[in-house]
């Protein structure tokens, strides 16, 4: 029997159990330390350390989850820490650690010198990913390892998608965090493969998990490609199959395009422009 993979209702975050029972919560981008400063290095009230280590609790308690797995990007700084970031984080997983979950970190292009910072019961993997019962599991700034890529359903981070809708007074901006679900087809059979080191994708579904700080900022897909950094993900995974996007409390916002105007070729260096 598959694992059971789920959007846990109003909430940046996945629940995965297994045939075991034993259940996980799956979320990316903490983006700890975001608007810090010397005096509050933990972030803003709203998006601080703090806070959302006691969000993933009640998170965790409430899916009757064991462990905790976050897709990248745990700290906003993307090469080490400020000093007053390091005691921050250290913190934040040593209160998840002594309410009794166990957690996993793969590593995000904003997690460079992460582990040291971090308690010795975190388990940290590359960011290649990691596969938790069947179901793959990477950030999305790199290629997976060929072990993620040969399961059937992905999960990943690092896009922030987001939609924009019409501006409201409590949200001027009109950009509203949301899921990301793209199913992809069987490809066709083949007779020939060109060699590669990396495991040919089998994966039929690719969810792309909502950035969990609220501070973050989000990737307006029905209305602009992906920044550059991000349209890795989008054109190597996302544009494999028809993608459709989701509000946090379910709403079905309809399919996104995920095939942009191609751009233009780029001319080999030293060859010369061809007459008109």
């Amino acid at each position: 029997m598959p694992a059971s993979l789920r959007p846990i209702p109003d909430a940046a975050a996945l629940r995965l159990s297994g045939d075991a029972g034993r259940a996980s919560v799956l979320v990316a981008d903490l983006h700890l330390g975001l608007g810090g400063t010397p005096a509050r290095p933990g972030g803003p009230p709203e998006g601080s350390a703090e806070l959302l280590a006691h969000r993933l609790s009640a998170l965790l308690r409430g899916a009757d989850a064991s462990s905790l797995v976050i897709a990248g990007d745990v700290k906003h700084p993307i090469v080490g820490a400020p000093p007053g970031l390091r005691p921050v984080l250290f913190d934040f997983f040593s209160f998840l650690l002594e309410a009794g979950y166990e957690v996993d970190v793969v590593l995000g292009n904003h997690d460079v010198g992460l582990a040291r910072f971090l308690p010795r019961e975190v388990t940290v993997h590359p960011a290649t990913g990691l596969v938790r019962d069947g179901v793959g599991i990477f950030h999305g700034h790199r290629w997976p390892s060929n072990s993620v890529l040969r399961a059937t359903r992905l999960v990943t981070g690092h896009l922030h998608p987001g939609y924009r809708l019409a501006p409201t007074p409590g949200d001027p901006n009109g950009k509203r965090p949301c899921w990301v679900r793209v199913e992809i087809a069987p490809p066709p059979p083949r007779t020939m493969r060109r060699k590669s080191r990396h495991a040919p994708l089998a994966a039929r579904e690719i969810v792309v998990l909502p950035a969990f700080n609220p501070l973050s900022g989000v990737e307006s897909l029905n209305r602009e490609r992906p920044a550059r950094g991000r349209s890795f993900l989008f054109g190597r995974f996302l544009s494999r199959g028809t993608a459709r996007a989701y509000l946090l409390d379910g709403t079905d916002l309809g399919t996104i395009p995920t095939l942009g105007p191609p751009r233009p070729a780029r001319r080999a260096a030293g060859r010369a422009r061809p007459a008109e």
